[in-house]
């Protein structure tokens, strides 16, 4: 598993605090952001915040990955600044650590990508189930939604750990160079918390889906007349309330996946900058 980073980081030191032995080595944890000295690392902290904003009230998951497209469009930015190339020459364990982060995030991104692909898939099979009345065609695809729900939650908790890790900054006598170390560990912590909770968002939608169905489903097979009854399915409450469930899903899937490819390419072109910066310093 790839190190993680830390929730959040206040910049610069305070005096006091600058004092102590040592202090000046490590990140500190805090709700705020530091009060930025360059324009490009103030819009970055302002993304960091808008995606911690969503993260504290989720709604629509496309709505999470459009700040996650903004905030690494932001992250790009801040790369090409000399501060933050310098911060990185200075910070060898801060960029190793950024550089894993980010690995981390472009493989949760990639298999989310091909999980929204199978849910798309399953729903499909779902919605043809129902109104073809094919109980153990129904029951199958309720299995293999549930299945793509697991793999959604595990992606969740897997880049979870992006959050945690205690990021080691390099002593600097630039204040820059310290912000900017603190912003590029807190961007990283920020997507990873946003990541999860657009896993888990699709995951919840797609988990109204299959208990809706769950109940036709055990009706279904338990009622074998049910497929020679002469009253359609579609009268039936329960089903009518799965097909809308199974809506959502497709609806759900069709706002995303443009926007997942979008994300996922952003991280990319990160790490790769992030590649250039510590090939170039270490040349």
């Amino acid at each position: 598993m790839a190190p993680s980073f830390g929730r959040s980081i206040s910049f610069p030191l305070s005096p006091a605090r600058a004092s102590r032995p040592r202090a000046a080595a490590y990140h500190v944890r805090s709700v705020s952001l530091p009060s930025s000295s360059h324009p490009l690392l103030a819009h970055l902290c302002s993304h960091v915040a808008a995606v911690r904003s969503w993260v504290s009230a989720p709604s629509l998951p496309s709505t999470g990955l459009s700040h996650l497209d903004a905030l690494h469009a932001a992250l790009a930015e801040l790369l090409l600044l000399p501060e933050a190339r310098s911060a990185l020459h200075h910070g060898s364990s801060t960029a190793a650590c950024l550089l894993d982060g980010f690995l981390l995030l472009a493989d949760a991104h990639g298999a989310f990508q091909e999980t929204v692909v199978e849910l798309r898939a399953h729903a499909a099979d779902a919605q043809v189930a129902l109104r073809r009345r094919d109980g153990s065609r129904l029951a199958s695809a309720v299995r293999s939604l549930r299945r793509t729900e697991k793999d959604l939650a595990r992606l969740a908790l897997s880049v979870r750990s992006a959050t945690k890790f205690p990021t080691l900054l390099s002593v600097s006598d630039r204040v820059e160079e310290v912000e900017v170390s603190g912003a590029l560990a807190e961007a990283v912590a920020a997507a990873a918390c946003a990541s999860a909770a657009v896993f888990s968002a699709v995951e919840t939608v797609s988990s109204a889906a299959t208990t809706a169905m769950a109940s036709k489903k055990t009706m279904a097979s338990s009622l074998k007349s049910l497929v020679k009854s002469s009253k359609a399915f579609s009268d039936d409450d329960k089903e009518v309330a799965a097909l809308e469930r199974l809506d959502e899903v497709e609806a759900c899937v069709a706002e995303i996946e443009g926007a997942s490819e979008k994300v996922f390419r952003s991280i990319l072109h990160t790490r790769v900058a992030l590649l250039n910066i510590q090939t170039h310093t270490c040349c």
